[in-house]
């Protein structure tokens, strides 16, 4: 069976960072594009980071460039989102993923994370 599971959320203050990372078991991944999406109450799942298989390829939401790392260790099957200058409208729900090719569209991407809490007080 395989799973991702997501660590690293919290409560953080406005201005302050998170590290968040995703394992994953049941198979390996190293093949495979990861990403990162986020859903706030109410609002739909909206991108935020991908990286391709060999890091080359890393892709971000306007919202977070320049703020949010996204990274991968094909060695541990994981996958992070380095999140620094956080932004009270970054609070969601933030979910890893993993698919066959680096995208931006949550249907396109086959397994899931149960998701983890970031929230950002101001």
């Amino acid at each position: 069976q395989v799973q991702l599971v997501e660590s690293g959320g919290g409560l953080v203050q406005a201005g302050g960072s998170l590290t968040l990372s995703c394992v994953a078991s049941g198979r390996t991944f190293n093949d495979d594009a990861w990403a990162w999406f986020r859903q706030a109450p109410g609002k739909e799942r909206d991108f935020v980071a991908a990286i391709n298989w060999s890091s080359r390829g890393k892709y971000y939401a306007d919202s977070v460039k320049g703020r949010f790392t996204i990274s991968r260790d094909n060695a541990k099957n994981m996958v992070y989102l380095q999140m620094n200058g956080l932004k009270p409208e970054d609070t969601a729900v933030y979910y890893c993923a993993a698919g066959r090719t680096i995208q931006e569209i949550a249907t396109r991407y086959e397994y899931w994370g149960q998701g983890t809490q970031v929230t950002v007080s101001s």
